[in-house]
């Protein structure tokens, strides 16, 4: 009994040596998946090769498999670091590698194979698998990780297991959305970075530390292990994410419970579930702008972003999936609640939800001035037209704003949209591929058509005074100078 306590004691003091410290929990870990999520010289590739070194080693019958994407990759990396890492810790263990077939047997019937998922003849003979290491499974794509779980099902008295390594690639990838937005059962996640690594060698560590000077996006993303994106963000990433870690929380989560058609006394009703996150209640005498993007070109879900005219600071957010005339009735009980704001919404795709807020008699709607298509005159239209000359206006505007200040935004979709709003291979801003940028449009909406919203708070009630007819038909007709001229002649208009 005592040479078996010594054996064992022995086995886990060399095991300890041999591992990086936050790694050794994890030999003992039998969730069905394995998530490890590191930066560049983590040793979380160096632990995963070594765990299934170990089970093949001491657990007989296993049938294991290590893959990649492509199969030409595996020879000098998976391959040449596990014959390296069996000949140092399991040489008495291993009774023959086949380099020709890249294939690694053990004395106790457990064999370590090989095989890339474009090699359609090798994994034609991968079967009665007992356990899974896929090398930088941010190269798979969800449908090649779904038919690897399916051929974990090999016959064996131990648990099986599926080690997923890989750098954080985009914060739209399968693997975050997969693992890390849900908590699934059966799941292990861990994240390491250089720091957690003893075994790296001092220059080397400089050499990732120097990343900090001179390229902070790849530092955080590929040396600290951070979720970035595709491309290049169009906004600071790492004041974004920054933000992002402060875990910012809405005041109040509803919807307006309409009365009818109109929006007028409608109460805002607290909902867990609710589309409308109330981050900054409305104050009193403080003037609000709405920025509307709606579900047009690709997108699946109507935004509207309230800001503080006066702060520029983002104080509310609405975000659905909406028949149009529901987002209307919304986003005109919205902008009473904020003091009548001012409302711009984009009419690219449908100009629906606009000539509904007309008909709502919702008081005060963003105009534009537009040559008219037959008369080539110049008139003035509700709504915001998001064009080529428009649309880099407004991301500029949203882009030199936030530069500036990050706290201005407070919603965490917003900020992940950020995160994922990038330049293209022709330099233009967009949602990279899978990403949407319905909250960044509004907001850059919202920042573009603050102009036309005073700045100077709201009249009290009894400055107030109703305008005839005539007197709203001038208005309307009027420049955006015109209508600021009228009202500081005429008197606000009472709602």
């Amino acid at each position: 009994m005592q040479s078996k306590i010594g054996r064992v004691a022995g086995w886990y003091r060399r095991l300890r040596e041999t591992t990086n410290p936050s790694f050794m929990p994890l030999f003992f870990d039998e969730s069905r998946y394995l998530v490890l999520m590191g930066g560049g010289g983590s040793g979380k590739s160096v632990f995963a090769g070594r765990k299934i070194l170990e089970r093949a080693a001491l657990e007989k019958g296993h049938r294991l498999l290590v893959c990649r994407k492509v199969a030409r990759t595996l020879r000098e990396s998976c391959f040449k670091q596990l014959c390296e890492q069996a000949s140092l810790h399991y040489p008495g263990k291993v009774s023959q590698i086949r380099s020709g077939d890249m294939r690694i047997s053990f004395k106790n019937g457990s064999e370590i194979l090989f095989a890339g998922l474009d090699d359609a003849e090798k994994l034609k003979s991968v079967y009665n698998i007992t356990g899974i290491w896929i090398e930088e499974a941010s190269e798979l794509c969800e449908g090649d990780f779904d038919q690897l779980d399916l051929r974990l099902r090999g016959k064996t008295v131990y648990y099986k297991q599926i080690i997923l390594s890989f750098n954080p690639v985009s914060v739209t990838h399968w693997l975050k959305k997969r693992f890390f937005d849900i908590k699934r059962p059966n799941t292990r996640l861990h994240h390491s970075t250089y720091r957690d690594n003893r075994f790296l060698d001092a220059e080397y560590k400089r050499v990732l530390e120097g990343f900090k000077e001179t390229d902070e996006y790849y530092y955080d993303v590929y040396c600290l292990g951070q979720w970035g994106c595709a491309g290049k963000s169009v906004f600071n990433a790492k004041s974004v994410r920054a933000r992002l870690a402060l875990g910012i929380r809405p005041l109040r989560t509803g919807m307006f419970a309409l009365r009818g058609e109109r929006a007028r006394g409608a109460e805002f009703t607290d909902d867990a579930d609710g589309f409308i996150k109330i981050y900054v209640p409305p104050q009193p005498g403080r003037p609000y702008v709405i920025g509307g993007d709606t579900a047009g070109g690709g997108s699946d879900c109507f935004v509207g972003q309230v800001i503080d005219n006066v702060t520029g600071s983002q104080v509310a957010v609405l975000r659905h999936r909406f028949d149009e005339d529901v987002f209307a009735g919304q986003l005109d009980a919205l902008g009473r609640f904020y003091n009548n704001a001012l409302i711009g919404v984009e009419t690219n795709f449908s100009t629906y939800p606009i000539r509904e807020l007309e008909r709502l008699g919702y008081p005060r709607l963003y105009v534009r001035e537009e040559e008219d298509s037959i008369t080539r005159r110049a008139k003035n239209s509700y709504g915001v037209r998001t064009t080529s000359l428009t649309r880099p206006v407004m991301l500029s505007g949203l882009i030199a704003a936030l530069r500036e200040d990050m706290a201005l935004v407070q919603d965490e979709t917003t900020l992940l949209e950020m995160l994922t709003f990038v330049r293209n291979e022709n330099l233009r801003p967009e949602a990279e591929r899978g990403a949407h940028d319905d909250c960044v449009m509004a907001l850059a909406i919202a920042h573009y058509i603050r102009p036309q919203m005073r700045m100077s708070v709201e009249p009290p009630p009894e400055a107030r005074r109703l305008w005839t007819e005539d007197m709203w038909e001038d208005y309307r007709r009027a420049s955006a100078e015109g209508k600021a001229y009228l009202s500081a002649k005429w008197g606000h208009a009472g709602a």
